[in-house]
């Protein structure tokens, strides 16, 4: 089983229930949301959105899959995207992930970022990834490290995260290096 594939409109019903499930788990992790956000109707139109930036060849956005009840069926337990895929002379892109809590710790988001890295540097021919966790984000950076990640430096305020302007611990890995 592959740990993840591009994101279809189908799945809105399920990153809409695991939104819904992990509200709580995710708010320190993630920008403020408008309600319509955790609704079907709000995903669908993400999904969408992810979609179109998929065309046009500006990101990657796929969903987190784990082993289901039944034998060969799989469900989604997250999303991982490629965001502000950057060609020219830089080719580069960001990643930014998550994972329902009920499957954090289990490698998930290590494969992920693994297969997604792949995909970046062999599929897209990209040279650089980067991503960024919050200073106190020690599982995420396990993550980033496990795929080969360094820290490359501190970037004060980055995003908005909560509520708050916060700062994060910025990753990077080559595809030179990988």
């Amino acid at each position: 089983m592959r740990p993840t594939r591009l994101i279809s409109i189908d799945d809105a019903p399920a990153i809409t229930r695991l939104l819904e499930e992990n509200r709580d788990f995710l708010a320190p992790w993630e920008p403020v949301r408008d309600e319509d956000y955790f609704t079907l109707a709000g995903q669908r139109t993400v999904i969408e959105g992810a979609l179109e930036r998929y065309a046009q060849g500006a990101a990657l956005p796929c969903v987190i899959l784990a082993p289901g009840d039944n034998e060969g069926e799989t469900q989604v337990v997250g999303r991982i995207n490629l965001n502000t895929i950057v060609r020219g002379p830089f080719q580069s892109a960001s990643v930014g992930y998550l994972v329902a809590e009920k499957f954090n710790g289990r490698g998930l988001a290590t494969a992920a970022v693994a297969d997604i890295k792949r995909r970046a540097f062999e599929d897209l021919g990209l040279h650089r990834l980067e991503a960024g966790t919050l200073m106190n984000n020690r599982g995420s950076q396990k993550v980033l490290e496990r795929n080969g990640f360094e820290r490359f430096g501190l970037a004060p305020k980055y995003l908005k995260i909560a509520g708050e302007w916060q700062d994060h611990i910025l990753f990077q890995v080559l595809a030179a290096e990988s």
